[in-house]
C-alpha cells in the first residue's frame, strides 16, 4: 500500500478499522499517516453515539497514539469518547494546555483529574463547563464564569442542576438565557 492510498483509506470514517491498525503498524514513523489514524478514530467515535467505532483495536490505538510526541495525535486522543481513563488521567497533565482542555471535556475523565484541571489555566478550566462528568461543585462555580461561552455550556450540560439552571435564566445574555429556558423545558418533559 503505498502513502497515498493509505491517506485515502483514513479519510474514510467508513475504514475498517483492521485495515487502520495496519496503517498504523506499516507507517508508523510517518508522522502525517500516524495523524491521520488518530482523526480517523475521532472520525470513528460520535458524540451522539457513546458505542459508534467501539473496539479493541480502537482502545489500542488510542493508547499508542497517546505516547507520540505530537501534540494533535495527543489532541485527538483526549477529545475521543472510546479514550480510556487511565489515557486521559495521564493527559491530565500534559504541557499543551490545548491537550489538557480536551481532556477536560471528556466524559471519561476520573473526578481526581477533573478536580487537578479545574485548578488550572482558565482555557483548561473551561473544558469543564459542558463535561457532564464535572463535580457539580464546579458547575456551580462556572456559572457564575464572566466567559459568556462558558455559562451557555453549563446551561447546556446535561447534568447541570435545576437550580443552576433557574439562575441563568436572568443571565445578561440571551443565549445563555434560551439554553437555559431550553434544558429546563427537556427536563420537565422527561419528568412529567
Amino acid at each position: 500500500m503505498t502513502k497515498e492510498e493509505a491517506l485515502n483509506i483514513l479519510s474514510d470514517k467508513n475504514s475498517d478499522i483492521n485495515i487502520v491498525k495496519e496503517i498504523f503498524y506499516n507507517f508508523i514513523s510517518d508522522k502525517e499517516l500516524i495523524n491521520g489514524v488518530a482523526i480517523n478514530l475521532s472520525l470513528k467515535s460520535s458524540v451522539y453515539d457513546s458505542e459508534m467505532g467501539k473496539s479493541i483495536i480502537m482502545t489500542e490505538l488510542l493508547e499508542k497514539l497517546s505516547d507520540y510526541d505530537d501534540m494533535s495525535c495527543r489532541w485527538a486522543v483526549a477529545k475521543n469518547r472510546h479514550t480510556s481513563s487511565n489515557i486521559l488521567k495521564k493527559l491530565a497533565t500534559d504541557k499543551i494546555n490545548l491537550v489538557r482542555a480536551l481532556v477536560a471535556t471528556n466524559p471519561n475523565t476520573p473526578k481526581e483529574s477533573l478536580t487537578q484541571l479545574f485548578n488550572d489555566e482558565k482555557i483548561v478550566r473551561d473544558g469543564l463547563s459542558g463535561n457532564p462528568s464535572t463535580p457539580i461543585k464546579f458547575l456551580r462555580v462556572l456559572a457564575d464564569d464572566r466567559d459568556t461561552m462558558s455559562r451557555l455550556r453549563i446551561a447546556e450540560n446535561s447534568s447541570t442542576p435545576i437550580d443552576i439552571l433557574e439562575r441563568l435564566l436572568k443571565d445578561n445574555d440571551i443565549s445563555v438565557v434560551k439554553a437555559s429556558q431550553i434544558a429546563l423545558a427537556k427536563r420537565e418533559k422527561n419528568n412529567g
